[in-house]
């Protein structure tokens, strides 16, 4: 995941550099302290504006995930599934009780309890989609910082290049400085598009990606659930959830 990531990365900002050097211009022409401070500050500041604390810093916590993002669908789990339904099967539901004391994870920490408890599968769907629906939502909310971070950037940007042709006109007096104190002043835009349009949306589309696949991976642990409550065989409910892993690979 990491390596696509910058690997993207890299391939946009080269391309903008080269396509920069074939028309002639410096590379170093694109290096202007002040307009990354109002970009990048600028932006900061509007979103932490529009952004609650607790939103903002879910926001930086899920960039974690563009280096290691949490696991989705997995052969290997619906083995786990397969094997927690021979248990239900052979020793009784409440067997199942044990396996969840020791897992981790809060949501398949949930969905053994109550299976264990012997609930129907009805009340298992209900209770766990809207634990989906919640932190699916919640996530999302995250994502869309970065969608907000895209949307202030360009203006920022836009901003700092009137800034700085505001120092410009105070050089009329000067006719041989124009010429560089504009294209300096159009730094901060690009500054602004390129953060926006290499940066911050590939990142929220990249979160949504992986949350997608959280939501679908916690949908299949529900249909699974809900399966084992409902008294299916190992290879039914082995089945039912290779649909989701076939569904994930097309």
């Amino acid at each position: 995941m990491l390596a696509i990531t910058l690997l993207g990365l890299i391939v946009g900002i080269a391309a903008v550099l080269t396509g920069q050097a074939m028309e002639g211009g410096k590379a170093s022409s694109l290096i202007q302290p002040s307009a990354f401070l109002i970009v990048i500050g600028g932006t900061l500041g509007a979103v932490l504006v529009q952004s609650t604390p607790g939103c903002a810093l879910r926001a930086v916590k899920m960039l974690a995930w563009l280096v290691i993002p949490p696991k989705g669908i997995t052969p290997e789990e619906i083995k786990t599934w397969t094997a927690m339904a021979e248990i239900g099967a052979k020793k009784g539901l409440p067997r199942l009780e044990d396996t969840a004391r020791v897992t981790q994870d809060p949501f398949l920490k949930k969905a053994l309890e109550l299976v264990a408890d012997n609930h129907r599968a009805d009340f298992i769907r209900e209770r766990l989609l809207t634990e989906i629906k919640i932190r699916d939502a919640q996530l999302r909310v995250g994502a869309r910082v970065w969608e907000a971070a895209a949307g202030y950037a360009p203006t920022i940007g836009i901003l700092g290049s009137v800034l700085g042709l505001l120092h410009v006109m105070e050089s009329l007096k000067d006719p041989s400085r124009l010429g560089t104190g504009i294209a300096v002043a159009f730094v901060a835009t690009i500054y602004g598009l390129v953060t926006a349009n290499l940066l911050y949306l590939p990142i929220a589309g990249k979160l949504k990606v992986i949350i997608s696949a959280m939501t679908l991976r916690d949908e299949m642990r529900m249909e699974a659930a809900a399966a084992i409550a409902s008294g299916e065989s190992p290879s039914r409910v082995r089945e039912r959830l290779t649909a989701f892993v076939n569904g994930v690979a097309s």
